[in-house]
């Protein structure tokens, strides 16, 4: 998924992590604290796959418009652009702590606004509010967990905020099911997004800045306040050392490669290191988002919907599966990143991908095929003004069947006995559906009756298995480490810029590739995608592990030649090397 970063470490990092914070709670208050951020995020990315089941039954047009329904879901991607964009000025400017808070006004507001919307169109400006403050969040709460930790378990504990971002999203699938029969439904959904940036915002506010910051804009004696209550009182001044030797190595680097985004960029591209550690940077988080992850995330009970699964609870429920999944890999990648490798884990993960998409593919193909038949006489039980018009005008009905009812925007009213046995062909309207469940009946609108249903949920659960301890968490440890110090930080921001790019252009797309291509057609699609990323991440991505930050420059330098589980390394030559 998009758009968390998880931070590789190791089990000895772990054990130390829970000795110091047992003996200084407060290092973990300063934590939890700033990885709610994390928790926005992800409920953000869970909730609204719930909640636009029912803002489709509110609001018809939102039903009817395919293009509407991508809208509302990717806002809050573009917002998030935005909002890591500005969120990167506010920080140096106005300091971590500043822009946490901001972050959280904006995210509250949001979804306040979505909570209250009358219309569609303040739904859309809701969402572009809640992803400026994910984007804000989202680079903010790691860097301020980051600069706040004793070095030695830093790692352990912004994995927290990874962590929080998963937990987010099963959080969110929970509440989802919680209101399901709630009047107001997904209002209350989107409406409760307000309640973990209002909890942030107190405990924030009685939070110091950042020492890093507060140390670099001269302030040295707030900064020693604030490392004084993180460690003991003998490391203090060590620290200190550290720290104004880490800023002075720092502002030496913007020297170096310019202290404006345009010089920063041109110096990168410049740079052969660089520019090969972009590759493969790029490479993975682009490939991340065109496996299709945030289809499953953003879209989970509608494509439980299009297996067979009409009721929204159930849809709902079985969703849950996924974010729980998703959480477990979070989990199983931290243990088993080290020891592996991130580009074997990768590989592994993709082509297992690969796989479960042509299984899913085929599957909604087979559900498609075998969808049960539209009976003219149950359809006209109904009356004739209640049923689909195309059908009635169609040349050979009795070749229509479930799918061909719901291509022509119409819906599908299941058979009282067998949802499998024909059933009627009718108008896609509240009044309608209405009409249809009072006859304890099933109304279809977004997927056919299905004895191959459950399968497909299977296959979704592998997906997720698949996905999270590989592609799902590795390509933001890669990030981490491919690129020389001083660049560090306008590439990962080039790399967390592709990702959520590829992320909106993939949930934006989705709804309407179904229409054109069908769910099994859409999927094999995301298979083929695979395949390419697959072959980019082949050529193009290196081994890290073990590796020190100046192995990996050297690595680069030299240039590499892939292999299936590691690498071949060349003797760099002249023409390669680039003055860093």
């Amino acid at each position: 998924m998009v758009e968390g970063g998880v931070v590789s470490s190791d089990k000895t990092e772990f054990t130390d992590c829970w000795r110091t914070v047992w003996r200084t709670p407060y290092i973990m208050r300063l934590a939890l604290s700033a990885g709610i951020g994390g928790l926005l995020f992800g409920y953000d990315t869970g909730v609204i796959s719930g909640a636009l089941l029912y803002i489709r039954d509110d609001f018809e047009e939102v039903g009817k418009k395919t293009w509407l329904q991508e809208t509302i879901v990717s806002m809050a991607v573009a917002g998030a652009i935005i909002g890591a964009a500005i969120g990167g000025y506010i920080n140096d400017r106005f300091g971590r702590k500043i822009s946490i808070l901001a972050a959280d006004v904006v995210f509250f507001v949001g979804a306040i606004v979505m909570a209250v919307s009358p219309a569609p169109w303040m739904i859309v400006i809701g969402r572009l509010l809640v992803g400026l403050g994910v984007g804000m969040a989202s680079m903010t709460s790691p860097l301020y967990i980051s600069e706040s930790s004793p070095a030695r378990i830093r790692g352990a504990l912004v994995s927290t905020n990874g962590l929080l971002i998963t937990g987010g999203q099963f959080l969110s699938y929970l509440i989802n099911l919680a209101f399901t029969k709630a009047p107001g439904t997904w209002r209350w959904m989107l409406g409760i997004a307000g309640v973990p940036p209002f909890v942030q915002f107190l405990l924030m506010f009685s939070l110091p800045e950042s020492p890093r910051w507060l140390y670099r804009q001269g302030r040295t004696e707030e900064a020693r306040a604030v490392l004084e209550r993180i460690y003991p009182h003998e490391e203090v001044e060590v620290e200190l050392t550290a720290l104004a030797s880490s800023i002075e190595a720092e502002k030496a680097d913007e020297a170096a490669i310019g202290d404006d985004i345009i010089s920063k960029l041109k110096n990168a591209f410049a740079n052969t290191v660089v520019r090969r550690g972009l590759y493969a940077g790029i490479t993975v988080q682009v490939a991340q988002q065109f496996v299709g992850i945030n289809t499953v995330m953003y879209y989970a009970p509608t494509i439980v919907q299009f297996a067979g699964f009409a009721s929204k609870s159930v849809a709902l429920a079985l969703s849950l599966i996924t974010s729980g999944l998703n959480a477990l890999g979070t989990i199983i990648s931290m243990c088993f990143v080290d020891r592996y490798g991130r580009r074997r884990l990768m590989i592994i993960s993709m082509f297992g991908i690969i796989i479960i998409l042509i299984g899913l593919s085929i599957v909604f193909m087979e559900a498609s095929a075998h969808a049960p038949k539209i009976s003219a006489i149950d359809s006209a039980h109904f009356g004739r003004n209640l049923t689909c018009p195309d059908y009635m005008t169609a040349p050979n009905p009795a070749k229509w069947n479930c799918m061909s009812c719901l291509k022509a925007d119409c819906g599908f009213c299941a058979d009282k006995l067998d949802e499998l046995n024909p059933g009627a062909c009718l108008v896609s309207n509240k009044a309608v559906r209405g009409q249809c469940q009072a006859d304890r009946r099933v109304f279809f609108e977004n997927g056919c009756p299905s004895s191959f249903g459950f399968l497909a949920i299977v296959f979704l659960a592998l997906y997720i298995i698949v996905y999270a301890p590989g592609i799902g968490t590795i390509p933001w440890i890669v990030n981490s480490e491919i690129y020389p110090l001083r660049y560090r930080g306008i590439g990962g921001g080039i790399a967390a810029v592709c990702n959520w790019s590829s992320n909106l252009i993939v949930s934006q797309s989705y709804l309407s590739l179904t229409e054109a291509l069908g769910a099994g057609g859409t999927f094999f699609l995301f298979a083929v995608f695979t395949c390419i990323g697959l072959c980019f991440v082949y050529w193009f991505v290196p081994e890290t592990k073990g590796l020190q930050f100046e192995e990996v420059e050297k690595m680069l330098e030299a240039g590499y030649q892939p292999d299936l589980c590691g690498l071949r390394k060349r003797k760099p030559k002249s023409k390669d090397v680039d003055d860093a």
